[in-house]
C-alpha cells in the first residue's frame, strides 16, 4: 500500500486556498469592500492584499520555494487575524486561524519531507 503524503497534497491545498483568497480579494464583492472599510483600510487595500495573497500562493506552489510562499501566506493570515482581533470581531478571526493552522502543518510537512530527502 502507497503512503499517503501529507507533504505534497497540502502545499497544494494551501496553495489553491490563497489563489481563491487573492482572486477573492482582487475583484472584491460590496461585502468585502465593506469590510476593508470599516477596518480602516484604504480603498485600493484589497488590491494588495490579493496580489500578496497570489505571490504567496505561487510561491507555495512552486517546490524550490514552498517554504518562503508558506511563511508569506502565515504572514497575511497573522495580519488578518490582527486585524479583526483589533476590531472586536472576534468570531471572524476563526476562519484565519484555521488557515492559518494548515499554513503552518503544511510548512512543517514541506520541512520534515525536505529533512528526509537530505538524509
Amino acid at each position: 500500500m502507497h503512503k499517503f503524503k501529507w507533504s505534497l497534497i497540502l502545499p497544494w491545498i494551501v496553495g489553491v486556498f490563497f489563489v481563491a483568497g487573492g482572486l477573492g480579494n482582487i475583484f472584491a464583492s460590496n461585502t468585502i469592500l465593506d469590510d476593508y472599510q470599516r477596518w480602516e483600510y484604504p480603498g485600493w487595500f484589497h488590491y494588495v492584499t490579493g496580489i500578496v495573497e497570489l505571490v504567496a500562493a505561487a510561491l507555495i506552489l512552486l517546490r524550490s520555494t514552498r517554504l518562503l510562499g508558506l511563511a508569506l501566506a502565515a504572514t497575511i493570515m497573522l495580519a488578518a487575524i490582527t486585524t479583526v482581533l483589533g476590531h472586536g470581531e472576534y468570531s471572524h478571526a476563526i476562519a484565519p486561524a484555521i488557515a492559518l493552522g494548515l499554513v503552518l502543518l503544511a510548512g512543517w510537512t514541506t520541512w520534515r519531507a525536505g529533512l528526509a530527502v537530505s538524509r
